[in-house]
This record gives C-alpha cells, sequence and structure tokens, in this order.
C-alpha cells in the first residue's frame, strides 16, 4: 500500500501563504521590475537584448532562480511516503505551491490541479483518459482555426482511433471567431469543445465565457488552453465556468518541464489514469490494482519537484506585481507598437482582432520572415518566425510564415523603438 504521508493542510496553507506575500504589490515601476530579470542585462551582437519572443517562452526573475536554488540547496528530496525531515520538507513546499496555483487560477479545491509537463501534457491528459472514455464512433469534437498544433494532434489522434470527427470554427479576416457559425456546429453528437483563450499566432483574445455557458446548454464540456493567457491576464476558473484548463510554467516566469491542468474535481475523479506507476496507486497486486485519489492519481513516478515549486513562485512573483497592472502595461505597449507598425510603409500586420494579447504578428513586403528574424538579430532584437504551430491558421491567412514579436510586462517603449529601427534597418538592407 502507498502511504500518502504529506504535511497537514494548515502547513501547507502557510507554506503558500508565505510565498503568495513575497511579493507585496507596488506602484507598477517596469525599470525596477527589469532589475528583476538577469538575462534583460545580456547584449548580443554587441547590443543590448531587446527580447520579443514572450509567446515561445518568458525570463526568470532573480526571485524565481533564488527558489529553486534554495529547494536545489536545502530542501531536495523525493516527496510523498517518507517521515525524515528533508521529504517532509520537500512535500510541504510541493504542496504549497499546489495551493498557490489553486488560488492563482481561483480553483475551487487544490485538488482540482494536476502537474503535468506543461499544457501539450494536459491536453494530452484529458484527450488520452477523458477522451478515451467518452468519444464514440461518429462523435464529434470542437475546435478552431486559431488553435496551436498541441490543441489540434491530440484530438486527431484520438479522433482516429475513435472514429470521431473534428469540426473547426471559422474567422474574419481581423482573427476574430464567428460565433453564430460556432453555435450552428453544435448537433446532437457533439462530446467536447476545446478553444484556446488566447492566440498564440495573432494574439486574438477568444471570447470562451460565451462559448463555454453555450456549449454547457448543450451539456458539453469545455477544454480551454491558457498557454497564452495565462501570462498576460487574471484567470478564473469559476468565473469562466470552464471544465479544464491549462498552461505551461514557462510562459508565466516560470521552469520549464512544468505546468497545471485544472479539472472539475467530478470529472477527474471519474477519469481513468493516464500513466501508471509509483505514487498514483493505493494499493497493487499482480491481479489487480487499485488508483489513489485526485491529484495522485495522475501524478505517476517521481514528479518534476523543482520545477513545480519553481512555478509556485513564478506565479507568487505575477501575483504580487498584479496580472491587472501586468494586463494595462502590456496593452499599452502593444497600441503603442501597432500604431508605430501600422504607418511603416512594406510592413503588414496580421491579426487586427478588437481582443488582443501582447502578440503582433508582422510581415515585411518581398522579404522572408526567416531573414526578418535573422536581421533582427543583429540588432540585439529577438522575435520569432515560422508558422508558430499554427499551420492551418497560416493556411487560412494565405501566408507560409510571419514575423512575431510578442510583448512581456517588463518590456518598454524603448523596445517598441528598437524593434521599429531594427525593422527599417532590415528593410534596408533589401532596398
Amino acid at each position: 500500500m502507498s502511504q500518502q504521508l504529506a504535511p497537514s493542510p494548515k502547513v501547507v496553507a502557510r507554506t503558500a501563504e508565505k510565498a503568495e506575500t513575497a511579493n507585496p504589490p507596488a506602484a507598477f515601476d517596469v525599470e525596477r521590475i527589469r532589475q528583476d530579470f538577469p538575462i534583460l542585462g545580456l547584449t548580443v551582437a554587441g547590443k543590448p537584448l531587446v527580447y520579443l519572443d514572450n509567446a515561445a517562452s518568458s525570463q526568470m526573475p532573480q526571485q524565481v532562480i533564488d527558489r529553486l536554488v534554495h529547494y536545489q540547496t536545502h530542501e531536495h528530496a523525493n516527496i510523498h511516503r517518507a517521515v525524515h525531515y528533508l521529504s517532509e520538507t520537500a512535500t510541504a513546499a510541493y504542496e504549497a505551491a499546489r495551493v498557490t496555483l489553486q488560488r492563482f487560477i481561483n480553483a475551487p479545491e487544490a485538488r482540482e490541479v494536476i502537474f503535468t509537463s506543461g499544457t501539450t501534457d494536459s491536453i494530452n491528459l484529458v484527450a488520452q483518459s477523458w477522451g478515451r472514455q467518452n468519444i464514440k464512433a461518429g462523435d464529434e469534437i470542437i475546435l478552431t482555426v486559431l488553435e496551436h498544433h498541441s490543441n489540434i494532434v491530440p484530438w486527431q489522434m484520438l479522433a482516429q482511433e475513435k472514429g470521431a470527427t473534428i469540426r473547426v470554427v471559422p474567422m474574419n479576416d481581423a482573427g476574430e471567431l464567428l460565433l453564430d457559425q460556432y453555435e450552428a456546429l453544435f448537433n446532437d453528437r457533439t462530446r467536447l469543445v476545446s478553444v484556446g483563450h488566447v492566440s498564440n499566432a495573432l494574439g486574438s483574445v477568444n471570447p470562451v465565457k460565451q462559448m463555454i455557458a453555450f456549449a454547457h446548454t448543450h451539456g458539453v464540456p469545455v477544454l480551454v488552453d491558457g498557454a497564452q493567457a495565462a501570462p498576460h491576464m487574471a484567470v478564473d476558473v469559476q468565473d469562466l465556468d470552464c471544465d479544464f484548463y491549462v498552461f505551461s510554467g514557462h510562459k508565466v516566469c516560470g521552469p520549464t518541464g512544468i505546468g497545471i491542468l485544472y479539472g472539475r474535481a467530478a470529472l477527474l475523479e471519474a477519469m481513468p489514469p493516464y500513466k501508471g506507476g509509483g505514487d498514483m496507486i493505493h494499493t497493487v497486486t499482480f491481479e489487480k490494482t487499485t488508483y489513489a485519489p485526485i491529484p495522485n492519481k495522475f501524478e505517476a513516478g517521481t514528479p518534476p519537484i523543482a520545477a513545480a515549486i519553481g512555478l509556485g513562485a513564478a506565479v507568487s512573483y505575477l501575483s504580487g506585481i498584479g496580472m491587472e497592472a501586468i494586463a494595462a502595461h502590456e496593452h499599452t505597449l502593444l497600441n503603442y507598437a501597432t500604431e508605430q507598425m501600422a504607418v511603416m510603409p512594406g510592413v503588414r500586420l496580421l491579426g487586427t482582432a478588437r481582443k488582443k494579447a501582447a502578440v503582433l504578428s508582422f510581415m515585411l513586403q518581398g522579404i522572408h520572415p526567416h531573414d526578418v528574424g535573422t536581421l533582427l538579430n543583429e540588432e540585439g532584437v529577438a522575435v520569432r518566425t515560422g508558422h508558430h504551430c499554427t499551420q492551418p491558421l497560416m493556411v487560412r491567412l494565405g501566408v507560409a510564415a510571419t514575423s512575431r514579436a510578442s510583448f512581456a510586462f517588463y518590456n518598454t517603449r524603448a523596445d517598441v523603438d528598437a524593434l521599429v529601427a531594427g525593422i527599417r534597418a532590415v528593410q534596408k538592407v533589401f532596398a
């Protein structure tokens, strides 16, 4: 039998509370905030780094780095099933991180937060556990044209296995989903909606609350891919009323290799395990295995303990700044960058939705996006180029690739100015 020897809920809650109050709210001061990020002091090609690839991965503040170092030097041990000091300390820190994540997304219970390796793993967990249990031949799954490959391929794999069908919500030329056509897709075969909260390629903020409410009138559960929303806005899963919500640590100033799946307790309890191994069991014999309650049922093997603790520290850091303040600062930057680039000759902006997060995709006339990225790098400006793991969206836009500048709360108007100057320098090369 696997004993789940963990610290008491009161100990975990106190540990989480200490983490959350480590960065008390203060007036938004981007220059002071930038001092928390040692990597922003780098130079690239002899020029100050201007990091505008935050949609791919954000940078890590010193506070999170220090928390990881503290764990490795003072707390490291395997968690659960032990009574020695280090194991109890590591277990308390790990479970406190879960409580911190619960509060960050306003989940009703900490046990509804499952640690995974990231957004992709979280979606695959739902597809292979809930999906294989509930999707049958002839059933339909609704996605949108804006989805990242991670929110397409797992459902395709499931649909091919089960004989189900993928239905796709279209968008207008601005990158906004067509809700009337979304609603028209529903029928008595609809079993699931899986939709991105924010488009990683265009920055469009989708009306997920409205979409969830409509799906629920048909008795259809909804998974929300929050990889691009969690870094930029306050997320409240109870207000959204979603059934599943997923995001990655490395996009919210945390480590790579960690993320979460939020799921309603009733759904998670009814789902079979996704992976088998240690710590997810109650009893094991060669004849039969019984499983641990959630969240342990979905966390087989030794988890990414340090990464989970680092993720807890990261969202505590963001909460200390305030997600509303972060959203306001990034919105100001996005508006400033859009205004600057919209009037530049030879520049085409893609994705002009009325509600956007801090993503700006663009193309330069006669210049391949990869050349744009390469030459901007020589100016110290980091952007991402390619199809951004959204090939169906690129087909809809009629392009093979774009250049993408994506902003975070530690970026400044000077960073936008450097991007604009860098684009002009690229254009001169090809003039």
